[in-house]
């Protein structure tokens, strides 16, 4: 019968030993694949015949590699020249992929790290996140933004360096609060000579670099001296710098005197689930504290920890050390791997004594607690997503909620937000915010943006997975609104042909007080619940996440119109050539009035550049 031609095709031990014929002990990368052609897992081996015979088996396998072979219709193969190249494919493919029998990293996010910029005589200090384009020096990772706002405040007590845009800099004529509170030195209205500044910038690189106790003695030797000369003031304001020295390293706990470049890595696996814990240790400092939760998809620990850390350093350079709780099966390879990455030697090490085992302990009595936390958090979410269904009638707990709002002022900068929960909580890497383009939609019309929001949203999702294999269908929608955004909800749907995704709105009720909620549905009189149910509050705080995203995004692009000129649009005038345009004019307007002698006159600004400029302006 037709209907059953998919059950016809073989899998299993006998599909992957036909493959053996063709294959050679060559290093490479191999795909398993299901009846439908999607991928079960992705391997590396350093010999393709070798790995691949051990599918071959009919026994022997733990009950994961049994499932995974029983779903097998066919393979795919790729060889490369080395197993290096091997691993570094295997978890590429790992990534853009996601199969199912695979150890996946889903929290992947770049770490922030601390600049020193190079490109002006007084630097400025700040926190940098992504691709380091910009000149000067960085410092990092930190664990997070908390932890670098934390390290820059008392960098700025400490050495009153400077964390104000190049812009407000040259545009100061008196100082700012930050000179007052003691923060900043104001090299912008030059109560500090650049030589001076320069040595102060020298010396928080020293700090962040891991020479602390040598400017802090230092610094007590100047306390010492100016308290000997009567300078109070002065001895006072270096006390307070010592004093702030002294604060970054209290707040960043432990401070290993033998470890000056590492990465701490613990795993701890419990009921099916893992978390791993890294903590960033540079300069002989610690830098903060990552958790992650990899879907392990019941691989053992050996497996897990080393398809975490080829994923996790795929787009992060690796440090000097790698310090483990666990051994891994390649750990020769993934060293080189990750040596050839970074340009020099990396270490991978299991430690089994002294400062650095009771680092790794530290990280994995972390990871422990962190993992019961979220095991905890997971199964009150669970319990929420059940009642959840039981109170809106949905068939089975939803896996993924989406959740839409829209934020505007009259109709100006319009964004729309989608937020997105599931039982593990809020998923913020799943987030997505929508510039509203339409320019038939009437300012203030939140039907109109309603519309557009779910059109481009299902429009993508139907191009992108028009059989819905994929996690990214929702199984709910939560429209902040309410009978007459549902209708318009009902009607989008309807014109999309996605007609089976139950979605309800949530209206503010009575006297719009939080607690009085009402929820409308499409052929259904509108009902509420009890004022203390969970349910209840749950679904009030997925709503206010929506409106908090919503409400930042279009902040984000209000912030963006006030601060955008003209000169945003000519080609080729970038940051810094914007940056002298305005500075010699004094205003974009000014700019545009300009000559072509006057434009040519501004340093930087070639005799091309200033053509391309003042024809820009006058041919419009």
């Amino acid at each position: 019968m037709p209907e059953n031609r998919a059950e016809a095709v073989p899998t299993g031990h006998t599909v992957i030993q036909s493959y053996l014929k063709t294959l050679d002990n060559s290093p490479g990368v191999y795909r398993m694949l299901d009846p439908q052609s999607r991928v079960l897992y992705v391997g590396k081996a350093r010999a393709l015949r070798k790995r691949v015979s051990s599918y071959a088996k009919p026994a022997g396998h733990d009950p994961r590699i049994a499932r995974m072979i029983r779903e097998t219709a066919s393979m795919m193969f790729l060889t490369t020249r080395t197993e290096t190249e091997a691993l570094l494919l295997e978890q590429n493919l790992i990534k853009q992929l996601k199969p199912r029998y695979n150890v996946l990293l889903r929290d992947d996010k770049s770490f922030p790290n601390i600049l020193v910029s190079a490109e002006h005589p007084f630097p400025q200090i700040k926190k940098h996140r992504g691709a380091k384009k910009e000149k000067g020096s960085y410092f990092g990772p930190f664990a997070s933004a908390g932890a670098v706002n934390r390290t820059l405040n008392q960098l700025q007590k400490a050495f009153l360096l400077r964390n104000c845009s190049d812009a407000t800099f040259d545009s100061r004529t008196r100082p700012c609060l930050l000179y007052q509170i003691k923060r900043c030195s104001a090299p912008c209205v030059g109560y500090i000579s650049e030589q001076d500044y320069a040595a102060s910038v020298k010396d928080a690189e020293r700090f962040l670099s891991g020479n602390s106790t040598k400017i802090q003695e230092a610094l007590a030797g100047e306390m010492a001296t100016a308290s000997e000369a009567m300078e109070f003031e002065r001895a006072a304001a270096l006390r307070d710098r010592i004093r702030a020295l002294t604060n970054v390293q209290s707040a960043q706990g432990i401070n290993p005197k033998g470890v000056t470049e590492a990465d701490v890595i613990a795993l701890h696996m419990e009921g099916g689930q893992a978390c791993v814990q890294v903590f960033f240790i540079r300069a002989n400092q610690n830098w903060g504290n990552r958790d992650f939760y990899p879907r392990v998809s019941g691989a053992e620990a050996p497996e897990v920890l080393e398809a975490f850390i080829g994923q996790f350093y795929g787009t992060k350079d690796p440090p000097r050390q790698l310090l483990l709780s666990h051994g891994i099966e390649n750990d020769d390879l993934m060293a080189d791997a990750l040596s050839e990455k970074l340009g020099r030697k990396v270490e991978i090490l299991v430690p089994q004594r002294g400062e650095k085992m009771e680092l790794v302990a530290g990280a994995a009595r972390n990871a422990r607690e962190s993992l019961a936390r979220k095991m905890a958090e997971t199964a009150t979410q669970s319990k929420l997503l059940a009642g959840l269904a039981a109170a809106l009638g949905l068939d089975a707990p939803p896996k993924r909620i989406e959740v839409y709002d829209n934020s505007h002022i009259q109709g100006s900068n319009a964004v729309g937000g989608m937020i997105v929960a599931g039982p593990d909580g809020l998923m913020k890497s799943q987030y997505r915010k929508f510039n509203i383009k339409g320019t038939d939609i009437t300012p203030g019309d939140d039907f109109g943006m309603m519309k557009e929001v779910l059109t481009r949203r299902f429009q993508r999702l139907l191009k992108e997975d028009p059989d819905r294999e994929s996690e990214a269908w929702p199984d709910l929608l939560l429209i902040d609104g309410g009978a007459g955004q549902i209708s318009a909800v009902a009607e989008i749907m309807g014109d999309l042909g996605v007609d089976d995704i139950p979605f309800i709105g949530v209206a503010k009720g009575i006297d719009r007080d939080a607690g009085k909620e009402e929820f409308h549905r499409i052929g259904a009189r509108p009902f509420a619940l009890r004022h203390n149910d969970p349910v209840l509050y749950f679904i009030q705080r997925l709503r206010d996440e929506a409106h908090r995203f919503a409400i930042g995004a279009h902040r984000q692009k209000r912030a963006k119109a006030v601060s955008a000129t003209p000169l945003d649009d000519v080609p080729g005038v970038g940051s810094t050539r914007k940056r002298a345009l305005l500075g010699h004019f004094g205003s974009a307007k000014a700019v545009a009035r300009a000559g072509l002698s006057d434009l040519k006159a501004v340093d930087g600004i070639s005799d091309a550049m200033a053509e391309t400029i003042y024809d820009f302006f006058h041919e419009r």
